[in-house]
């Protein structure tokens, strides 16, 4: 038998509209692919029941009002807004949704918000003594704002209890699988993403962004397209001597050019994608560490071991245990 699982969402002027739609479109394609045992049922709650303008001009239809909230909630969903700034976008804080959310939470079996949503649980006191995440341009925000929180910038998403928070506009998807792979198991989360022809279903413990977009674009589209050819031939020759080669520079040229336009060595390049690939394999294959150092061109487990412990502070094993996916 099916259990209903009320999803209340939180709708306000200038919201963001992925962070809405996504998880909405997540929990429905988890209804169909499980023939509705799933049992989400999507509600949209907003400051009146009527129409609301998302940031990209687009009217949702909140079904009620924040006022009219009750009862048992299975997931409540907090988006949020920015607000211009010179020095870069700001997370809105709206007295309003946070005086709800101090009343209406606590109805909830978890809470979890998208992107700088986690400003506004911060705001009425969800993520004190939480580690938490949100969109990376505001992580600064949020840390100066709420010293109590232990804000981490990198995550796709984070867990604290039944706090969840998740990162920017697109991982709003990756957060609402999670939920679902909680709910009904990782075969159905998995079988969600490929109806949404996701790339790739990002575990919490990845980054938020991959090592190619991790720094601006090169100057130099020769180095861009270097960067490119790195990641898609982490088992080859990624020698320094190579890769100059490869450019028809000298060592010394490259070496310059390379830190030029990237601020950072050919070498720390090569091991950070390397480490990328390898967190993916960790998380989402049961592959032996020798395969998985291998596959990643680090050579061996001892190589493997000493890049991750310096790139994020754990082991293999390890950070296989916390991020593993099951199949």
């Amino acid at each position: 038998m099916s259990t209903t699982r009320r999803v209340v969402i939180a709708v306000f002027p200038d919201v963001d509209l992925l962070d809405v739609t996504g998880p909405a479109e997540v929990f429905a394609l988890a209804n169909r692919e499980t023939g509705g045992r799933a049992g989400y049922r999507v509600e949209l709650a907003g400051p009146t029941a009527g129409v609301v303008t998302t940031s990209a001009g687009v009217r949702l239809v909140a079904d009620l009002a924040f006022g009219d909230v009750d009862g048992v909630l299975d997931t409540l969903l907090v988006p949020g807004a920015v607000d211009p700034h010179p020095d870069g976008p700001r997370a809105r804080i709206d007295r309003d949704v946070v005086q709800w959310l101090e009343t209406v939470a606590p109805l909830a079996r978890r809470v979890a918000s998208v992107c700088v949503g986690a400003h506004l649980l911060a705001a009425a006191g969800l993520l004190d003594g939480k580690r938490a995440t949100t969109h990376w341009s505001t992580a600064a925000q949020l840390a100066a704002d709420h010293p109590a929180v232990t804000v981490d910038p990198d995550p796709v998403f984070v867990r604290s209890g039944n706090v969840w928070t998740g990162a920017g506009i697109s991982a709003c998807m990756d957060l609402a699988l999670a939920l679902v792979a909680e709910d009904s198991g990782e075969e159905v989360a998995l079988a969600v993403a490929r109806q949404l022809v996701m790339y790739l279903k990002r575990q919490g413990g990845q980054s938020q962004f991959s090592v190619p977009l991790s720094r601006p674009p090169a100057s130099r589209r020769d180095i861009d397209e270097l960067r490119t050819y790195v990641c898609e031939h982490l088992d080859g020759d990624l020698s320094a001597a190579a890769l100059a080669a490869r450019m028809c520079l000298s060592e010394r040229h490259f070496a310059r050019v390379f830190r030029q336009e990237t601020g950072t060595t050919a070498a720390a390049y090569v091991e950070a994608a390397r480490v990328e690939a390898a967190r993916r394999l960790l998380e989402g294959t049961d592959q032996p560490l020798e395969q998985v150092a291998a596959a990643c061109g680090l050579g061996s487990v001892e190589t493997l071991h000493r890049a991750l412990r310096k790139q994020i502070g754990t082991t293999p094993a390890a950070y296989r245990r916390r991020f593993r996916t099951t199949l």
